[in-house]
């Protein structure tokens, strides 16, 4: 099959679509046809010689951490699913390929009237956004500042917390205001004078601030924001370390991820893909992640 690989670490440059062996489907997991696969932030570090925790590095990486397709082989013991069955799912290696073989608890169905490409970018960004605001106790009434809400992990964000009834400002550079504004998030610029501009718009104070831009984010939500529990980034950890703030991790799981499914069938979800490339043109799809200006997504379909 075809995958996207890291023979070594580079740029963009130094990705290579090559033929893999055709993985096989062990006890309790389904092998998947890739339809589409999501481009994620991390895809670019691991590029650069980036490992996540525990994985061992054996011969070129393939990359890719979020796909969508059909489930096309069943292993030894698994149950759930059947052969034809449109899935969205998730793990840590390998979805950049033509096929993948994933656990069988790392799915969720797909909804028919999703497009591949939307379904492909979901997992990673939408179970971020999710895990953050449940950990920063995101709820009715609060308001809470959302730093690079147009990308993938901010457009979940705002709607997320829209949902759960909190006013949301988001952080974006002026051409994607009016974006926000249709996911319901009141738009303000970064950059130099950001907190005097966000009191401005909340004169009774932030509750809560995430992270998902980096650049000076998490010195401005000090400012703003008065608990600092209740500040965290999944970008800037050196900073957030140094400020004492949250680094927010969590385990991706199929609940989350159903219950961003459920909330995009009920018209609650927009997802947003700003540019869909083939398998064979990953290295371009890397370049645009890497401007740090995408709104929304970068997909790769297969």
């Amino acid at each position: 099959m075809k995958a996207v690989t890291v023979p070594e670490p580079g740029g963009p440059e130094a990705l290579r679509v090559v033929e893999v062996a055709t993985p096989t489907a062990g006890p309790g997991q389904v092998r998947v046809r890739v339809y589409a696969a999501g481009v994620q932030p991390v895809d670019l570090a691991i590029r650069a010689g980036f490992r996540p925790p525990g994985v061992v590095a054996e011969g070129p990486l393939v990359l890719g951490n979020e796909f969508a397709g059909v489930v096309d082989q069943l292993g030894p013991g698994s149950y759930g699913w059947e052969v034809g069955d449109e899935v969205i799912g998730f793990r840590v290696l390998d979805s950049q390929a033509e096929f993948v073989v994933v656990d069988t608890s790392h799915l969720v169905a797909k909804p028919a009237g999703m497009p591949w490409e939307q379904a492909g970018s979901l997992s990673a960004s939408g179970q971020t956004a999710h895990m953050a605001l449940d950990l920063l106790k995101v709820g009715p009434g609060d308001t809470v500042l959302v730093h690079g809400a147009s990308g993938g992990v901010g457009t979940v964000a705002v709607q997320l917390a829209r949902a759960y009834g909190a006013t949301v400002i988001g952080t974006a550079s002026e051409r994607n205001h009016d974006y926000l504004r249709e996911l319901g998030a009141i738009p303000v610029a970064y950059g130099d004078g950001l907190v005097e501009r966000v009191r401005a718009l909340a004169p009774d104070g932030v509750d809560a601030a995430f992270d998902a831009a980096g650049r000076g984010a998490l010195e401005a939500s000090v400012e703003l924001v008065a608990d600092r529990d209740r500040i965290g980034t999944v970008v800037d950890y050196a900073t957030a370390e140094r400020l004492g703030l949250r680094q927010l991790r969590a385990e991706r799981t199929a609940a989350r991820l159903a219950e961003l499914v459920e909330l995009w069938e009920a018209g609650g979800l927009r997802l947003e893909v700003a540019e869909t490339f083939p398998l064979e043109r990953a290295a371009d799809a890397h370049r645009m992640v890497a401007t740090g200006h995408v709104r929304g997504k970068v997909v790769l379909t297969v």
